[in-house]
């Protein structure tokens, strides 16, 4: 494997650890948003007891888990191949 193809290896490594981070940023800004709008309203039942379950900010926070461990396992493949 030639240098080149080692570096584009490693900065999509570095893609996906960017993505991971805009992930995460995403969901701490859509649990803030939820957790505002519902301490606004009157009937707090969906505030306290978390019903119905909204999972967006919990599975954007896994897509970020996924794209940390993809982006690491790309950086440390392109660090292999570049030596």
């Amino acid at each position: 494997m030639s240098p080149i193809d080692s570096f584009i290896v490693m900065g999509m490594g570095g893609f996906f650890i960017l993505l991971a981070i805009i992930f995460f940023l995403w969901a701490r800004r859509e649990e803030r948003g939820l957790n505002y709008g519902l301490s606004r309203r009157r009937d707090l039942r969906e505030f306290l007891t978390r019903w119905p379950h909204r999972s967006e900010p919990g599975a954007l926070r896994v897509g970020g888990w996924i794209s940390i461990i993809l982006g690491v396992v790309l950086i440390i493949l392109g660090g292999v191949f570049l030596l």
